[in-house]
């Protein structure tokens, strides 16, 4: 058309066009383009291999629309063996599929929310260990705290290892002590950690997190059950925020930090970067927030445990062992997203790492082995009895033992062996358990006690050294001259 337009030969245009004669004036005459001549196909190029029995698959998908075309597909094959084969699935989804659009029932709609400035701060947590992210060159499994501004995308995370109550106050407060203000509403999906059901069937938010709300001065609201697409900023916000970071840690070369530390400060670093490119739209979120007027609660909570006789507490569900001399006390523990600290009288006991979940067991053999290798008939049935094997050389060590001696003989061997590792040095004594197993030597507790005892030094004898204080005399002689 174009070349038509500058001469008006139709043989000269088509021939510049790569283009038979007859079609050009095709074209011309019709004055459309080809792709506007194209009709929709209305008819099938080879017979419905599904005709005979779509009517039963039809009254099957109107009685029951959840039906999946696969299933349907293989109860076809099943009642009519022989008429279709494996190759035809795709063909019958696509039939399926069709009368979904066409007959099917209605569909659920999804609104687009307009979001305003300064309303609501929406908080999700989402698992990072994807990251391969290692501290100390140890595999790292976490979780992060993710708080968005659904208006201005401005986003906060802080590090945690769980769904936990103290995880939700550290990172909400890390995200409105960084803003200096607060939003009206604060929203999360129905997590544990702030919310529960009642005996009714209704979802309410836990105490503790409505105090934390108050001292805020946000009003708490979660999304409906089964709902995630209400918390939806925040849930699209989780999967950006990793591809950003999965990206700097490119370039950053390298995956290991040396604390969790310093690898929370690089996480914050680039999270500053992105949110440099939000400034303008946050500027109108924080107008619209309330200045932050109150102070930060601590990140931990305090609870009393009491020690068993067994010399352990239970704490959020968990059992944990202290020192035997506690037993019988009350004791102070401060627990944190990650750890437990364990105090008396005001005193520092111990800190141990938080367990995840219910139900599971921290066990120091250092606390109770000095009364087990005087009652070792109690290690054979002893319930956290796996948690005395500190690594695998003394797991690998007991078992030799017991194939080389009688089962009660072998746990007081093996209890001496821990006794010795709980008094020195547990490294020392790994060592020397793995340089007798590696020699095929049955590790019993007096041949570890020969490679970790240290010998005694020999001290030399030295003959006792004698002063002459005549030289002291000759010397104040000498001063007494020069000085008269």
């Amino acid at each position: 058309m174009e070349e038509l337009s500058k001469h008006g030969e139709i043989g000269k245009a088509a021939m510049r066009a790569s283009m038979d004669r007859k079609t050009a004036r095709k074209y011309r005459d019709q004055g459309k383009l080809p792709s506007e001549l194209k009709l929709p196909r209305t008819w099938r190029t080879r017979p419905d291999p599904f005709a005979e029995d779509w009517e039963e698959v039809r009254t099957m998908l109107e009685d029951a629309p959840e039906f999946e075309a696969k299933t349907l597909f293989e109860y076809l094959t099943r009642e009519h063996r022989g008429r279709y084969q494996e190759g035809q699935v795709r063909s019958f989804q696509r039939r399926v599929k069709e009368w979904r659009a066409q007959e099917g029932p209605p569909k659920e709609v999804f609104f687009a929310q307009e979001h305003r400035p300064g309303e609501a701060m929406q908080t999700d947590f989402t698992w990072a260990t994807e990251l391969g992210v290692t501290i100390g060159g140890e595999p790292f499994e976490h979780m992060l705290c993710h708080a968005v501004l659904p208006y201005s995308n401005w986003e906060w995370a802080t590090v945690c290892r769980s769904e936990s109550m103290a995880a939700i106050r550290r990172g909400v407060q890390a995200a409105v002590f960084r803003l200096g203000r607060v939003p009206q509403w604060h929203q999360t999906d129905k997590s544990s950690a702030a919310t529960h059901t009642v005996p009714s069937g209704k979802t309410t938010f836990n105490e503790e997190y409505e105090a934390l709300m108050r001292h805020l001065g946000m009003k708490p609201r979660t999304t409906g059950t089964g709902q995630k697409e209400q918390n939806g900023d925040v849930e699209a916000a989780n999967g950006a925020m990793k591809r950003r970071l999965e990206q700097h840690l490119l370039l950053r070369g390298s995956r290991d930090f040396e604390s969790v530390e310093q690898y929370e400060s690089w996480l914050w670093s680039v999270l500053e970067q992105a949110n440099e490119l939000r400034s303008e739209r946050l500027a109108e979120d924080l107008a619209a927030m309330r200045p932050l007027s109150v102070k930060r609660l601590p990140e931990w909570i305090d609870v009393e445990a009491n020690v068993s006789s067994q010399s352990t507490i239970r704490v959020k569900f968990n059992t944990y062992s202290v020192p035997s001399r506690l037993i019988g006390e009350s004791v102070r523990v401060r627990v944190y997203d990650d750890r437990l600290e364990v105090a008396y009288g005001g005193v520092h006991q111990l800190t141990v790492e938080r367990l995840l979940g219910r139900g599971g067991h921290w066990i120091n053999y250092r606390h109770i082995i000095w009364w087990l290798v005087r009652k070792p008939g109690a290690f054979a049935r002893y319930r956290y009895r796996e948690d005395l094997f500190p690594t695998l050389a003394f797991r690998r060590a007991y078992d030799a033992l017991v194939d080389s001696k009688e089962e009660r003989r072998a746990d007081i061997e093996y209890l001496r062996v821990l006794h010795l590792a709980a008094s020195t040095m547990e490294s020392e004594v790994e060592l020397a358990l793995e340089l007798l197993l590696d020699d095929d030597t049955v590790p019993t507790a007096d041949r570890v006690k020969a490679l970790v005892q240290p010998a005694v030094p020999e001290v030399p004898e030295m003959a006792a050294f004698e002063v002459d204080l005549g030289c002291y005399d000759e010397l104040l002689c000498e001063l007494g001259a020069v000085a008269s």
